[in-house]
């Protein structure tokens, strides 16, 4: 078994720094590179992001396999659950879920949502998607490789139902960039 964090305080210290400054700025990319060598299939930033997150009161759904899925379930100690509503968190390295399929919480429980972790191919804060919304100043920009077509079609969905929604953090080696449901997603023609 691959380790987990090398010191598991500072680890998941880093990792929830990344992680809160990451939905303080939405779409601004932080550097997570608190955990060097997870198994392979899971990037470093999903994997520190997952254990920062994950605990054993929290039901997890993921679609990794063999060595990853066992790698999760032993540092994480998270109970995984087969069904992506059942979820608080999820973690999606092959294949993202609807995000309509997922909790979204509800009116009296927005914070009861779930948190969607997606390893992607490529950020670029230089280019892409123009975001809006609280924690951002003028707007920013976001381009996300390895998400699926209609994404931001189901963003918008997504947004729609405030103040339900999922949150979502895109992960790509060691960096990571978070979209929490109040962002707004303008795409260029």
């Amino acid at each position: 078994m691959r380790p987990g964090f090398a010191d598991p305080v500072f680890g998941a210290q880093a990792g929830f720094s990344a992680l809160m400054n990451a939905m303080a700025r939405p779409g601004r990319i932080q550097r997570c590179a608190v955990l060097q060598e997870p198994p392979p299939g899971l990037c470093p930033a999903a994997a520190a992001a997952l254990l920062t997150l994950a605990d054993a009161e929290t039901p997890l759904w993921t679609d990794a396999e063999g060595e990853v899925r066992e790698w999760i379930a032993f540092h994480s100690g998270a109970p995984l659950v087969a069904e992506p509503l059942r979820a608080q968190f999820l973690l999606a390295t092959r294949g993202m879920p609807l995000l309509a399929a997922l909790d979204a919480g509800s009116d009296e429980a927005p914070q009861d949502s779930a948190t969607l972790i997606v390893q992607v191919t490529a950020l670029d804060d230089s280019a892409g998607w123009r975001l809006t919304g609280p924690g951002i100043q003028h707007g920013h920009r976001l381009a996300v490789a390895g998400l699926p077509d209609d994404f931001a079609a189901q963003w918008a969905a997504n947004r729609a139902q405030f103040p339900r929604g999922v949150d979502v953090v895109l992960c790509t080696d060691t960096r990571l960039a978070a979209l929490p449901r109040t962002t707004r997603i303008t795409e260029d023609r």
